[in-house]
C-alpha cells in the first residue's frame, strides 16, 4: 500500500515546527529560529491562545449580536492548530532476507460528522487541542492552510474546537471559500439565491409563493446548555414553499423532489448552498 503523504504545507509546517532535528537531521541544539533570519517560521512568538478576533466574533455570535459570516471572517486571518498523529508503517524486507522495523509516520487527523460527511478538527487554542486529544501533536498554520488540508483530504467540513464549551462548525462553501481566500456569505443571507429560487418554481402551478430563511440545522448547543444561532452541522438553508390546498403526501413529495432536482441541476447553487430543508405552508 503507498504511503499516504500529509498535504505540502502542512508537512513543511510539521518539519519546522520541532522535534529533535530538522528534514536534513540536522540538531535543533544551539540554533536560534526567531527573527527574520528564518521567514518561514511565522509562529515565533505564538503563546497558543486564541485569536483575538476569532475570540470576539464567538462571543458576538453567542450574544447574538454576531452572524456565522463574521465567525468565517474573523478565521480568515487567525492562527488555528491542526491535530497530528503518528501512524505505524508497515515492516518492510530488507537485503538478506532481514525484516526492517516498522516506522512512524505523521497523519492528519479526521472525524465523520453524523451525516457521514468527513471532516477535519482544527482548534483556536493548544489547550483545546490537549483536551481533545493528548497525544496529538499541534501544527500552527493560519485557518486559510487549515482549509486546504481539509480539501486535499476530502473532507467537507471543518470543524473547530470538538469538544470545547462551544464548537463551531465551519460548512463546505466556507471551508472552500477560506481556501481560496475568498468572502464568504451564508445561502440564508445570498440575495442571489432568491432568482434562482423564482426559476425552479416557476413552472409549478401548486406554488402559491416562496422565500429562504435560516435552517434548522445552524444551531448548536453549547456546554452550558444555551443555544447559539450558528455552528451547526445540519440544514442551513430552508425553502419556504406556499402550495394551494388539496395536495396530498405523494403529490407535495413529488413537488419537493422536482424543485430539489432543478436547483442541485444549477452549479453555482450547489457551491453556495451546503444543505437544503424545504418547508410547506398554505
Amino acid at each position: 500500500m503507498a504511503k499516504k503523504e500529509l498535504p505540502a504545507h502542512i508537512a513543511a509546517a510539521l518539519a519546522g515546527a520541532g522535534g529533535a532535528g530538522d528534514s536534513a537531521g540536522q540538531t535543533w541544539a544551539g540554533r536560534d529560529l526567531s527573527g527574520e533570519g528564518n521567514p518561514l517560521h511565522q509562529f515565533d512568538h505564538d503563546d497558543g491562545s486564541t485569536d483575538p478576533a476569532y475570540e470576539a466574533a464567538l462571543q458576538w455570535l453567542a450574544a447574538g449580536t454576531g452572524g456565522e459570516a463574521e465567525v468565517v471572517a474573523a478565521l480568515a486571518n487567525a492562527r488555528v492548530f491542526v491535530p497530528i498523529v503518528a501512524t505505524l508503517g508497515e515492516e518492510a524486507e530488507g537485503s538478506g532476507g532481514l525484516t526492517s522495523d516498522k516506522q512512524a509516520d505523521m497523519a492528519l487527523v479526521t472525524l465523520q460528522a453524523p451525516d457521514g460527511r468527513r471532516a477535519l478538527p482544527a482548534f483556536s487554542n493548544t489547550a483545546a487541542l490537549e483536551a481533545w486529544h493528548p497525544e496529538a501533536r499541534p501544527v500552527a498554520v493560519y485557518a486559510p492552510r487549515a482549509a486546504l488540508a481539509a480539501v486535499s483530504e476530502d473532507a467537507e467540513l471543518m470543524v473547530m474546537d470538538p469538544g470545547a464549551a462551544l464548537t463551531f462548525v465551519v460548512r463546505r462553501p466556507a471551508v472552500w471559500a477560506l481556501a481560496k481566500q475568498h468572502e464568504w456569505v451564508p445561502s440564508y443571507r445570498d440575495p442571489g439565491l432568491l432568482d434562482w429560487v423564482a426559476e425552479a418554481t416557476s413552472a409549478e402551478e401548486a406554488v402559491m409563493a416562496a422565500s429562504v430563511e435560516p435552517g434548522t440545522g445552524i444551531a448548536v448547543r453549547a456546554a452550558d446548555g444555551s443555544v447559539v444561532a450558528g455552528g451547526g452541522h445540519g440544514p442551513e438553508l430552508r425553502l419556504v414553499l406556499q402550495v394551494r390546498d388539496g395536495l396530498g403526501r405523494e403529490e407535495l413529495a413529488g413537488l419537493a423532489g422536482r424543485i430539489q432536482d432543478r436547483l442541485q441541476a444549477r452549479q453555482e447553487f450547489a457551491e453556495r448552498v451546503d444543505s437544503l430543508e424545504l418547508k410547506f405552508t398554505r
